[in-house]
């Protein structure tokens, strides 16, 4: 695979340009921009500008809104809604975010719930945007079907990842972000087209067999839900997390309504905030410090979200595909 070294800032000016020819206004295109870049400065690529096509082609098609205006509304005293305005998830989760921190310090327990924006990014952008408040952080989310329930052959869920983050006073957060799938759908599709294999098992082919290749996967195949059973129960959890308790689609309807342009089909988000102080006593953070001083007391152990932060010491060029990024100059 060949590779083109890019700086931050230019994956930033050039995730922002090309949103913003295709119809983002300034606020869509900086939030759009800012979670590609920071995708990339973690090393999450499948997320970062392995995105801008997608992006771009759910522009083009009209079914993302470049200008939308999330609008917060109170369900209750400690939970909201914030209407997408059929935009970009990003751009709501920017809006609804400070509304949730500050509900979540006055009662403990705040619920975002997210309606009617396009989702292709991870979640850990706003699980640790929670935990860098000393806020406890949760967020799950629907796709289309791409993953067998466990015994099926058939898709039902989506990748549906959740992710958690627990705040730490003197470290950087905890931080897990996972598919209930085996692997990231974005994992699978670079993968297929570094023609790298995965793991074995990965997911079924167009026969219902088990395969360790990619495109198979991605062409006629299916995911499977990791813990077979187990990862199939939490990818049901997230459908009715996401969609049937935020009210919004289920991953069946999501491919049912979607014309799919290869960018992110419609859909919700449930985000959970919690503080540790107001639930378990200003001693939160000394006591928690002791289980973390355990587990990486193992030989062999790291806590989730390590190597992210790790990989945003680094203040480098990041390598970017090369036929990736002249497709997205192409775009330009």
């Amino acid at each position: 695979m060949n590779t083109t070294p890019l700086r931050l800032e230019k994956i930033y000016d050039l995730a922002y340009s090309v949103l913003s020819k295709y119809g983002c206004d300034p606020f869509n295109a900086e939030c759009v921009a800012t979670t590609v870049t920071h995708a990339e400065r973690d090393g999450s690529v499948s997320h970062g500008l392995f995105r801008i096509p997608g992006y771009v082609a759910s522009l083009k098609s009209k079914k993302v809104n470049g200008a939308s205006k999330p609008i917060n509304t109170h369900l209750t005293n400690n939970a909201i809604r914030v209407e997408g305005d059929y935009g970009f998830a990003p751009v709501a989760i920017k809006v609804g975010l400070p509304e949730l921190i500050k509900t979540t310090r006055n009662y403990g327990i705040g619920i975002l719930t997210i309606k009617n924006t396009h989702h292709f990014a991870a979640l850990w952008h706003e699980t640790e945007a929670l935990a860098e408040k000393n806020l406890i952080g949760l967020a799950c989310t629907a796709y289309k079907p791409v993953v067998a329930p466990a015994g099926a052959k058939k898709p039902l869920y989506g990748t549906n990842p959740i992710s958690f983050a627990w705040p730490r006073k003197n470290s950087t957060p905890v931080v897990f972000d996972m598919a209930t799938s085996t692997m990231a759908l974005g994992e699978v599709q670079v993968a297929a087209r570094d023609g790298h294999k995965v793991p074995f098992g990965t997911g079924l082919n167009s026969k219902g067999e088990k395969t360790d290749d990619p495109v198979a996967i991605s062409n006629g195949g299916v995911l499977l839900p990791f813990g077979d059973y187990k990862g199939s129960s939490i990818a049901m959890m997230i459908e009715l997390l996401a969609a049937g308790l935020v009210g919004d689609l289920f991953s069946f309807e999501a491919a049912n309504e979607d014309n799919n342009d290869g960018g992110p089909s419609r859909g919700g988000e449930f985000i959970m905030a919690i503080s540790p102080e107001l639930i378990a006593g200003k001693n939160w953070n000394d006591h928690s410090e002791k289980f973390f001083e355990q587990l990486t007391s193992l030989d062999g152990t790291r806590l989730p979200g390590q190597r992210r932060h790790n990989n945003r010491k680094d203040d480098g060029p990041r390598k970017i595909n090369s036929e990736l990024l002249q497709t997205i100059n192409q775009l330009i």
